[in-house]
């Protein structure tokens, strides 16, 4: 086995420093009591109490927050319908065509996804809004929902599920007596990472809203083009913060689930 040696060391701690020193200089600076987003003056949450003082981003949060519910809900539901036919129907006929359908949103660039949602959108006469908004995530939250719940339905014990039927389930029945309760944690985790990556969202949410549906990055954006001010590094160490515990709360669920099925 090859030493750690000092190169590595010292190669992992500048890409980590890459990656993560701008995230602690934007969280340090949100509590940065001067007006100059470069310049310290002192330490204040005066930017937290403003944030909450501005109505626009309150609201903007608000309905990021509920597209991020919806869209989450839906895409768990979905993708894991989709799991289950592509786990226990390996043969029908067009499985490798809605495979790949299931799977594109993750390998497409967000610009072609969010341009082509919104050409189905305006060829419909669908008014772009809050529920357009909702189906797009939903769409290109749902190939990871299916991927989390199908590495779960891999190592699932079926003889669970015969054994209900011979005792008389309807599948239906066996499916929300056996199988959902046993891969809860998984179908919880695709939600998380679902409610995430919509959270998070602002290409293809700038391609599918309308009038009255900007979500918070959107807003954010919107305001950082006329110059960064420490309110808006308060918001963004909110959302941040946001992420970080649900993308946590999820991996946790998910190594749980791992080493139930190990002891299982």
């Amino acid at each position: 086995m090859r030493r750690f040696g000092s190169f590595h060391l010292a190669a992992l701690v500048l890409g980590f420093a890459f990656l993560y020193l701008p995230i602690v200089a934007l969280i340090a600076y949100s509590f940065n009591a001067s007006r100059l987003v470069t310049v310290w003056g002192g330490f204040s949450t005066h930017w937290y109490v403003a944030l909450f003082n501005n109505q626009p981003l309150l609201d903007a949060a608000w309905l990021t927050i509920r597209v991020a519910l919806v869209s989450a809900t839906l895409a768990a539901g979905l993708g894991t319908l989709a799991a289950l036919a592509l786990v226990r129907y390996r043969s029908f006929a067009g499985r490798t065509l809605f495979s790949g359908m299931v799977l594109a949103p993750l390998v497409m660039p967000e610009v072609i996804t969010g341009l082509s949602l919104l050409l189905l959108f305006v060829a419909g006469d669908i008014e772009r809004g809050y529920w357009t908004v909702v189906i797009a995530h939903a769409t290109f939250s749902l190939g990871f929902a299916c991927i989390v719940v199908q590495a779960r339905l891999a190592g699932f014990d079926r003889s669970l599920e015969e054994a209900a039927r011979d005792l008389g389930a309807t599948p239906l029945t066996t499916f929300f007596t056996v199988t959902l309760p046993l891969i809860w944690p998984a179908v919880l985790a695709a939600w998380m990472l679902a409610f995430t990556l919509s959270l998070d969202d602002l290409v293809i949410a700038s391609f599918t809203s309308g009038p009255g549906a900007t979500t918070l990055p959107m807003r954010l954006y919107s305001a950082i083009r006329l110059g960064v001010s420490p309110e808006i590094n308060a918001a963004c160490t909110i959302l941040i913060g946001a992420v970080a515990v649900t993308v946590i709360a999820a991996s946790l669920l998910l190594k749980r689930e791992a080493l139930a099925g190990e002891k299982g």
